[in-house]
This record gives structure tokens, C-alpha cells and sequence, in this order.
């Protein structure tokens, strides 16, 4: 392997830390913009914003599903290609990256389908009103027909990172970001299309962001290459690493499950100015969430070429890095949100019912936003590692046995008001989910460091069963 190709084992860890996670965080933050200045813009369509904006939210839960299903390949099938470079086996790293290309092209099929004939049924399955589905069924119709772009676009744009290519990576969303910016109040607004309008500049950008990333990956500066020898699915290739990437599947499908919990419920104790609330609370929720992703992108290669590479004290260095840069982001945040609740809400919402609501309900729904700093970067790192059994383990227990249930029992516990009692499930999850992330953490990361140490022979990459140990 080249100088090139090495500099994850070589460079300084705080320097390739701050060198990959800058681009990373920077892209997640352009994703950010990306995933609410739909919402921001629709929030302010005079006259039907507030209604708009609800049946939008809405959506979220389809367009979480069709991000997770993006995750579901890329996510755990480029961490399994860090690994691969880092044991010098770039053969089975390309084939990785060809096996998961094809397979995502075959989701996007499946997945455009069932959005286009089933919108409508999910959409009021997930607590649009009468009031709101036709925003929702407008949005999604449109949106639908751009699915292969988002998970091309995600998907493969997990392997530029997880080469080292963070600045390339920070590109493929930034073309996206900024041509979404530019469109959307263009096709909104000038073009009067309203929340059709929002939808068609989504996906066109996620086209441009689509042609950026494949063309990478098909070039010549690229370490591993798309080739169509590598197509072929291969079960040794292709299981591993949609186990691997199972976690982060759950751990973004499950926003969709509660999304729609909690919409539900909301509608039923609050009506929809509570579900409009959520759909301010979740895109503020993407505040934390995609920056906190970024950092943790940002030390997944380093992590992972390390990991296979044995070298622990790299591994170590690199975590302890990325936990303490994250506890410090989602402390910050935390504080920013406490303080100034009604600047957040102002972004999506115009209509002072709305904007009073939220501003109350922003500080209840992200009151243990400063621990999660510990959850995702714990999260992350079993993944780099390519410990799938852990990382599903953490994601299942803060989504569906936590979360889930806490929806639906904190408004029997707290009966005076309901709806506050439904947004305060989040905070309660939070603390205990952050409390047995950080205790099973402890004590796998160790192992993992053992395991190393001594030579043992690595059994993250085996195709059978043990894959998932």
C-alpha cells in the first residue's frame, strides 16, 4: 500500500481528526440545511404555511425510511472497506464497494414503487388530518420519483469518506445543499408550486449531488473504484456488511416508527398544531444529530484502517477524541437551546400559535440533549469497530424498548397534560439509553482492544455466524 493510501496509520491522530472531521461536519451541516429549508421556506407560504408545514411533516417519516435504506448498504458496507484497506486487502475492499452499489440500486427500485402506489395510505397511517394530506400526498408523489438519487447520493458518498476523501464528500452534499437553496424558492414562491415546487427542487438537486459522487467513484483519483467485475452479489461480501450497517438502519427507520408514534398521539391529545410542533422539534432534533454524525464520519476511517491495522493506541487516541469533540457540540447546542427556544422556532414558523406553542414544548423534548454527545459517539464507534451486535444492541434499546413505550406511558403517568407528557418520553429515553450505551461501551471497547493486542485473529470480517459477535 502507497503513502497515499496509508496515512490513516501514519498522520498524527488529532491532526487527521480535525483534517477528516471538518469536511464531514461540514457536510452534515450542509445536509441539515438540505433536509429543513423545505420546511423552512414552506412554514412561510402565506396564508396555508402552518398547514403546509404540517402535512410535510408528515412526510418525514417516508423520507426517513428511504435516508435509513441509504444507511442500511453504505454504512456498513464502507467501514468494512476501511478495514479491508487497512489489512492491505484492497480486492475484497473494491468488491465491497461494487456489491453494495448494485444493491442499492435494487432498493431504490422497490423503494420508488411502493412510494408511488402507497403514499396516501402511509401518509394518514402516520397522522395527516384531512386538513393536511393533500400537502403531504403532493410532496411525496414528486419526492418519490428522486428515491434512487438519495440513496446513490448517500449510499456510495459513504465510501469517499470512508477513504479519507473528506473534502470530496463535503462536496457531494454541498453541490446538493446549495442547489436546493437556490431552486426552492423558485419553484415555491416565483413558479407558485408550493410544496410541489419544494419536491421537484429536492430531487433535481439530489441529482446533481448523484452525477458528483458516481463520477468519483468511476474515476481515476479514487482508491477503490466501482468495476463492474465486483457486481456479481457475493453472500461473503454483501451479509457482513448489511449487518454491519443494520444498526444504522434501525437506528434511522426507528425515527420513522416514532415519528409516527408520536404524531399520532400528538394528534389525538393536541390536534395539529402539536404535530406541526414536532415537525419543528425533529428538524431542531437534526441540529444535534447531523453534526454529531459528521464527527463520527469524520473518525470512522481512522477508527476502522487503525482497527484492522492493530495499532490500539490509534484506536484509543481516535475515540477519546471524538467523544470528548462531541459531549462538548451537544453541550453546547443544549445551552443554546435552552436559552433561546423561540430563535429556533422562528426559523420554521411565522404563525404566533404555533411559535408560542413550540417554544415551550423545544425545551421539554431536548431537555438531555448534552448527554447525547455519549450515545452517538459510542454509536459510531461500534460501527468503526464493526461490532454489528453491539451497535444494533444500542440502537434497539433506546428506540423501540425505550422510546417507543414511553410515548404511550408517560401520558397515563402525567394525565393532567397529555401533550406535554408525550414529548417528554425523548428526554426520559435519552437518560437511559446515554446511561447503558456508556456501560456496554466500556466493557466491548476493552474487549475490542484485546483482541488486537494479542494478535487474535480478527473475527469482524468472517462471512458466518460469528460475524454478528
Amino acid at each position: 500500500m502507497n503513502e497515499d493510501k496509508d496515512f490513516l496509520g501514519t498522520q498524527p491522530v488529532g491532526k487527521l481528526l480535525l483534517k477528516l472531521a471538518l469536511p464531514t461536519v461540514a457536510a452534515q451541516v450542509i445536509n441539515m440545511l438540505y433536509n429543513i429549508v423545505d420546511r423552512i421556506y414552506i412554514g412561510h407560504i402565506p396564508d396555508v404555511g402552518a398547514s403546509a408545514l404540517t402535512g410535510v411533516g408528515v412526510c418525514m417519516p417516508l423520507i426517513m425510511i428511504v435516508t435509513a435504506f441509504a444507511a442500511f448498504v453504505g454504512y456498513g458496507g464502507a467501514p468494512r472497506a476501511s478495514i479491508f484497506m487497512g489489512k492491505g486487502d484492497h480486492k475484497s475492499a473494491e468488491k465491497t464497494l461494487g456489491n453494495c452499489f448494485i444493491t442499492q440500486i435494487i432498493v431504490s427500485v422497490v423503494l420508488t414503487a411502493a412510494l408511488l402506489l402507497w403514499n396516501r395510505d402511509f401518509l394518514m397511517a402516520f397522522g395527516a388530518s384531512e386538513n393536511t394530506i393533500e400537502y403531504g400526498v403532493s410532496y411525496m408523489n414528486i419526492y418519490a420519483v428522486g428515491t434512487i438519487f438519495v440513496q446513490m447520493t448517500l449510499g456510495m458518498n459513504a465510501f469517499i469518506t470512508a477513504q479519507g476523501f473528506a473534502k470530496t464528500g463535503m462536496l457531494s452534499v454541498l453541490i446538493g445543499a446549495v442547489a436546493n437553496i437556490i431552486l426552492d424558492p423558485v419553484f415555491i414562491f416565483a413558479f407558485h408550486m408550493g410544496v410541489q415546487g419544494a419536491a421537484l427542487a429536492t430531487i433535481i438537486s439530489q441529482a446533481m449531488s448523484c452525477i458528483w459522487v458516481l463520477a468519483f467513484l468511476f474515476g481515476k483519483k479514487t482508491h477503490l473504484k466501482i468495476r463492474k467485475e465486483n457486481f456479481a452479489l457475493k453472500a461473503h461480501i454483501i451479509l457482513p456488511s448489511l449487518a454491519l450497517g443494520l444498526s444504522a438502519f434501525i437506528m434511522q427507520a426507528s425515527e420513522s416508527v416514532i415519528s409516527i408514534c408520536f404524531n399520532s398521539s400528538l394528534l389525538r391529545y393536541g390536534g395539529d398544531i402539536a404535530v406541526g410542533a414536532m415537525t419543528i422539534l425533529t428538524s431542531v432534533m437534526q441540529f444535534a444529530m447531523l453534526p454529531l454524525q459528521g464527527l463520527g464520519q469524520g473518525a470512522q476511517p481512522i477508527i476502522s484502517f487503525n482497527y484492522g491495522a492493530r495499532n490500539v493506541d490509534r484506536v484509543k487516541s481516535a475515540f477519546q477524541l471524538l467523544l470528548k469533540a462531541s459531549l462538548c457540540y451537544s453541550t453546547l447546542l443544549w445551552l443554546l437551546v435552552m436559552i433561546f427556544p423561540q430563535g429556533f422556532a422562528a426559523m420554521f414558523t411565522s404563525d404566533p400559535a404555533l411559535l408560542e406553542f413550540t417554544k415551550t414544548a423545544l425545551r421539554i423534548y431536548m431537555a438531555c440533549l448534552l448527554l447525547f454527545g455519549i450515545q452517538m459517539a459510542c454509536q459510531m464507534a461500534f460501527t468503526s469497530l464493526g461490532n454489528a451486535k453491539a451497535s444494533i444492541t444500542v440502537a434497539v434499546m433506546r428506540k423501540f424498548i425505550l422510546l417507543i413505550p414511553l410515548i404511550y406511558i408517560m401520558p397515563l403517568i402525567f394525565s393532567s397534560d397529555k401533550t406535554t407528557a408525550v414529548y417528554m418520553a425523548e428526554p426520559v429515553a435519552d437518560f437511559i439509553a446515554v446511561s447503558f450505551t456508556a456501560i456496554l461501551f466500556t466493557f466491548q471497547f476493552k474487549k475490542a482492544l484485546a483482541a488486537i493486542s494479542s494478535k487474535e485473529e480478527d473475527k469482524t470480517l468472517s462471512p458466518n455466524k460469528k460475524d454478528l459477535k
